[in-house]
């Protein structure tokens, strides 16, 4: 009798411990394709999860890039409460899943997400006309970071961070080369005396020095292992300002003083990430800074025909521009920005292409590799808004949570977090 309670007993706590044993092993699928309801949203759930200590799985090219974490109460209330739908699996259609994507043959793989990079941007603190998309994005995915300007960067606070965006600026010196349009209007008169009283302040003559030197600061820092990202402006601007290495480019309504006579001719093109043979235009009425930019008379198109495409990358054994191109679509709408497009013959051979517009020499999205870190260049102001102009009022993403080119910014973000395993030779 005294067995039989024994065995009783033990089998009643089998059963109470089972289900437990049975949920732990549970996985969260968060589909990233056409059935996903807050794409936006969900990179913010598995960011946060990994930055809370948790690991997760990216499954390139599996259902638009999806993501699977083990279960926990935690990751399913925060998907809930934000919209973003989750699928509860078993362990064994887990496995069969990562069983599917690991096969040879396809064109699919998994990466292991492990740490969350901490994030800065580099964008001013005074209000300006224009929003950023990425600042949008961040704030809308609930992903939190830190502002840091010329001060933070020349003060070395950069090694801080693992990833640095640059919004929309003008590393040239040329205040966005608004002079022409803007240069009576409050805001525009009130970032010039800023600018140059920091300038000052840092011990700079002028503020386009002050500029190269934050650029050349930058560039060290994704040597030194940074990961970068930048749109609009802040593409060619950068370039510009690295090949200006002791080189006056800027007129003399910006600067106080006349361009350098052979400016062009002393440019270097070994300084810079992107782009070579391009000229710097120092017309300052001219809304360009050189002709890296698509000009407008090219890059006019009707709307409904403007989008570009999305290159297809091989998932295991090209995993980076793999995990920057995921998307539930293959081709994305077009949209203006100061810096809308890049020409493709700017463009050097070593830099990678994720995405251009078909049929014509418009490249889109770029990446590379440079010391140990990585860039990633994405043209264009905001993804949601064909024509943005100085302002417009900011772009509200909750009209827009399924946005492909706003999956391309958090693309970004989460690429840095991934460790791919090391594939057997």
């Amino acid at each position: 009798m005294i067995f039989s309670l024994k065995k009783s007993s033990l089998i009643f706590l089998l059963m109470l411990t089972f289900p437990l044993i049975s949920y732990s092993q549970q996985q969260v699928l968060i589909p990233m394709d056409a059935s996903q309801t807050n794409h936006l949203k969900a990179y913010g759930v598995i960011f946060n999860h990994i930055k809370d200590g948790n690991t997760a799985k990216w499954l390139l090219n599996y259902r638009g890039g999806s993501f699977m974490a083990t279960v926990d109460n935690d990751i399913i209330r925060k998907s809930r409460l934000r919209n973003v739908r989750v699928e509860v699996i078993s362990a064994p259609a887990a496995a069969s899943i990562i069983s599917e994507v690991e096969r040879s043959g396809v064109n699919m793989s998994v990466v292991n997400l492990e740490k969350a990079p901490r994030i800065a941007v580099y964008t001013p603190d005074q209000a300006l006309p224009w929003d950023d998309a990425v600042t949008l994005a961040l704030t809308y995915a609930e992903v939190e970071y830190d502002k840091v300007w010329d001060i933070e960067v020349l003060e070395g606070k950069l090694q801080d961070y693992d990833w640095l965006h640059l919004h929309h600026e003008d590393f040239t010196g040329q205040y966005g080369k608004f002079w022409s349009t803007y240069r009576n209007v409050p805001w525009y008169i009130a970032q010039v005396k800023q600018m140059e009283a920091m300038a000052k302040e840092l011990g700079f003559a002028k503020v386009s020095e002050q500029k190269k030197a934050v650029a050349k600061t930058i560039k060290e820092y994704v040597g030194n292992g940074g990961f970068l990202f930048a749109m609009c402006s802040g593409t060619d601007t950068f370039d510009i300002a690295l090949a200006a290495e002791g080189v006056d480019i800027a007129p003399l309504q910006f600067d106080g003083d006349a361009v350098d006579p052979d400016a062009q001719e002393r440019l270097n093109f070994d300084n810079t990430f992107a782009f070579e043979n391009f000229n710097v235009i120092i017309d300052p009425a001219q809304y360009e800074h050189a002709d890296i930019d698509v000009p407008v008379q090219i890059r006019e198109i009707d709307q409904s025909l403007d989008f570009f495409t999305l290159f297809d990358f091989s998932a295991k054994w090209d995993p980076v521009p793999t995990m920057l191109t995921q998307n539930h679509v293959s081709s994305i709408k077009g949209f203006y920005g100061q810096t809308t497009a890049f020409r493709k013959e700017k463009i050097k051979s070593s830099v990678v292409t994720l995405a251009e517009s078909p049929g014509r020499d418009h490249v889109k999205y770029i990446h590379s590799n440079y010391g140990k870190g990585t860039w990633t260049f994405y043209a264009g102001h905001d993804p949601e808004d064909y024509t943005h102009r100085v302002n417009d009022p900011p772009t509200d993403l909750n009209l827009h949570p399924n946005s492909p080119g706003y999956r391309l910014i958090l693309n970004n973000i989460l690429f840095p977090a991934a460790k791919k395993k090391k594939r057997k030779t």
